[in-house]
């Protein structure tokens, strides 16, 4: 037995912990309670509550959020695992203060309980020095790097924490085996009951009876300490979400946009009104507010959303604007939030808060001075308490930045909504402030009053098909309606009036004929689908050119669609169903794939010599919004041409910097998102860039690169005509 003077302080040491520990912790979870409890209703997030549960315990287990980072993958898992598969041999701990050989009620006694503790004592111990490893490899105070703005401290100390107890719980065991081997107990038994910790177990067993009773005790009484003011520092610092978010974060999982899907990607999320959806805006009350403006504003779970964030920066380190050296990184804005609304909620203690900007070190890269030397908000930080989210939390240039491409919301582990926020951040000052980049004057007053962001007339919408040597039928002239053809043809706005994507247009009209594909098109009854109207926030002129756009489409007994357009896919698709509008949409290089497929179209290699190299590059709409990844490639594959990835491709490409409306606006800060990109592409060698998008054909032609941007319906057309060409030579 171990000495009455040891076991008297371990047992002072366990109490005292175990009470500030406790009483901190539950002073946490209630203040945690009480600020998520105090934002406004959010009605959408709790529906089809097992089916969200399944999801939640899916995305747990299985990790798949990881993705790209397979050890870290790996590594955390392990860690996650061994937190709740060890929460017992804590119990034990304070059970082994008085008695050192004490073993828990009914388990006591297995094996199994052992070797379940032992392999997972022994994974985390392994998990946590490689995620240790991980972020020593890297030089938080660069910009470049993903934990630029992370608090640093509060990582080191959790990781620290989990390398004690793991470490505690292994000692625990070697010495476990060491006094069962002194109290007499054969060896063979003590193997089966400690094979991952026996080796060194066998260490201790030169020490007394006492001595190592004494050991045992002590090292029980540590592992209790460094268990409990882990729970003491969450409890007095509840914005460490690096902490809190092993509880946070299956919460987080459940309550996601959509019930049983994986990402908050695709549409954007209707606006707020007392917790529902707004479609009606002639019904508005009259104190309604539309997006978010003040911290009053936030929802429930937009501050949710606040405390798990773990400060990870993996949504930093994709995202296009920070990384063309733009003030806008979706870490630091939610932590800017998360501080505004600890600050207002709890008197100001936030850690982003500063002084003065001669608080600002050179060699200080925390949050407080991350946020200020972003430009993500003022040089001041983020106001104690400020109420007014833009300018005096986000600055009006980083939240402009943002293309929605979606990067953020992917990459993010614990479910964040990133882009929604920005949205709501965006409808607030377009519809309550009447305040937006002045760019986008022209395309608001184009899509108000000729249904289209270039302002060009209706009559225009056909230009593209006069060169064609067949008449492309239109709906309400030619045709009575969509039944009488296989596809309706959304030509878009792009492709309507764009020099480059009217190219497209044409391109994917001709193919449908070589194909002998039926189509037709709206001609001047076509409209904007409001793309960009809404993602620029004004989501009264969105829902307006939606509505009408459903409407002609429902008169015209639309039935199957082709779009070319990424963002007029994803409108159509996602967001028109929101609004009632239920269509059969399909986008281009899916339908030229399955003709190439069924043999309706045979493209043709280009004549030995041509070294024509292909690089594709996803377009965020298309790709990570709407996981369309292998009917392009496939199609790109089958011309043939050798196709060459650029390193960020489909789920990790890099924009072109035309999405969220920056197609109308200019970009004054860093470097060009599509510069960047056509940088990527020349360095794959490749000739030639192929596109899925008008807005990416726009980005990337103007790049001032030397390497041609080609639409894949275009490469397909090029193909398809020389096969026509040496089947009929004298044509």
């Amino acid at each position: 037995m171990a000495s009455i003077a040891v076991v008297s302080l371990a047992t002072g040491i366990a109490i005292v912990f175990t009470l500030v520990g406790l009483v901190s912790f539950v002073r946490g979870t209630v203040a945690l309670w009480q600020t998520t409890r105090d934002g406004e209703p959010d009605h959408t997030r709790t529906d089809q509550g097992w089916r969200r549960f399944g999801a939640a315990l899916w995305d747990i287990v299985s990790h798949q959020t990881f993705r790209g980072r397979p050890v870290v993958r790996i590594a955390h898992w392990l860690v996650m695992v061994s937190f709740i598969a060890l929460i017992l041999t804590l119990l034990r701990s304070y059970a082994q203060i008085s008695n050192p050989a004490a073993e828990l009620p009914i388990i006591g006694g297995w094996a199994l309980a052992n070797w379940i503790a032992e392999f997972f004592a022994w994974t985390g111990f392994l998990g946590i020095i490689a995620l240790m490893i991980v972020r020593a490899l890297t030089k938080p105070a660069e910009r470049t790097s993903r934990f630029y703005g992370s608090t640093r401290w509060q990582a080191y100390f959790v990781e620290w924490v989990i390398l004690l107890v793991c470490l505690c719980v292994l000692l625990l065991h070697g010495m476990d085996y060491a006094y069962s081997y002194l109290a007499g107990q054969t060896d063979y038994a003590n193997l089966w009951h400690f094979p991952l910790t026996a080796w060194f177990g066998a260490w201790f067993t030169n020490l007394s009876p006492t001595a190592l009773a004494n050991l045992i005790v002590i090292t029980s009484a540590i592992k209790i300490a460094v268990s409990m003011s882990w729970m003491v520092l969450v409890g007095v610092q509840i914005s460490m979400g690096v902490a809190w978010h092993r509880f946070l974060a299956p919460i987080n999982l459940f309550a996601r946009r959509e019930a049983g899907k994986r990402k908050s990607l695709g549409k954007l999320a209707l606006p707020l009104v007392e917790g529902e959806p707004q479609v009606d805006f002639d019904e508005l009350p009259d104190d309604a507010v539309l997006g978010l403006g003040e911290t009053a504003d936030f929802t429930w779970k937009d501050r949710l959303d606040f405390y798990t964030c773990t400060e990870c920066g993996r949504c930093q380190d994709i995202c296009p604007a920070w990384n063309t050296g733009k003030p806008l990184s979706p870490k630091l804005l939610t932590l800017a939030m998360r501080d505004n609304v600890q600050s207002a909620t709890h008197g100001g203690n936030d850690s982003t808060e500063i002084e003065s900007v001669e608080d600002l070190h050179a060699d200080s890269f925390d949050i407080r001075s991350a946020l200020a030397k972003s430009g993500i908000t003022g040089p001041e930080g983020v106001p104690k308490a400020a109420s007014s989210l833009v300018p005096d939390v986000i600055g009006g240039e980083a939240l402009w930045d943002c293309t929605m491409c979606g990067a953020c919301v992917e990459q993010c582990p614990v479910d964040i909504d990133h882009v929604d926020r920005i949205a709501n951040l965006r409808r607030f000052q377009v519809l309550m402030e009447s305040s937006f980049p002045k760019e986008l004057a022209r395309p608001f007053k184009g899509m108000e009053t000729k249904a289209n962001p270039y302002s060009q007339p209706p009559r225009k919408r056909l230009d593209w098909a006069k060169n064609l040597p067949f008449d492309v039928p239109v709906i309400g002239e030619d045709i009575e309606d969509a039944r009488e053809v296989d596809y309706l043809f959304w030509v878009g706005c792009a492709g309507a009036y764009d020099d480059r994507a009217k190219k497209t247009t044409a391109a994917v009209a001709e193919l449908l004929h070589t194909a002998g594909v039926s189509f037709a098109v709206l001609g001047t009854g076509e409209s904007c689908t409001g793309d960009p109207a809404r993602r620029a926030g004004n989501e009264v002129l969105f829902q307006m050119l939606a509505g009408a756009a459903i409407e002609t489409l429902q008169e015209a007994k639309a039935k199957r669609m082709v779009v070319t357009c990424a963002h007029c896919f994803n409108t159509i698709a996602n967001e028109f169903p929101d609004l009632d509008g239920h269509f059969d949409v399909i986008h281009h290089t899916q339908l030229l794939n399955r003709l190439v497929r069924e043999g309706r179209l045979t493209p043709v290699a280009p004549t030995e010599g041509a070294g024509e190299v292909i690089t594709y590059h996803d377009p965020c709409f298309l790709g990570r919004h709407n996981q369309v990844f292998t009917p392009p490639r496939e199609l790109l594959g089958s011309l043939p041409l050798e196709l060459r990835e650029m390193p960020r491709n489909r789920e990790n490409a890099f924009c072109c910097g035309a999405g969220g409306a920056r197609a109308w606006m200019e970009e004054t800060r860093g470097t060009r998102i599509a510069g960047a990109r056509m940088d990527e592409a020349n360095a794959t060698g490749a000739t030639t860039v192929a596109t899925a998008c008008p807005f990416c054909t726009q980005m990337l032609d103007g790049a001032g690169n030397d390497v041609k941007v080609k639409d894949v319906a275009i490469l397909m057309l090029e193909s398809v005509q020389r096969g026509q060409a040496e089947n009929h030579p004298h044509q």
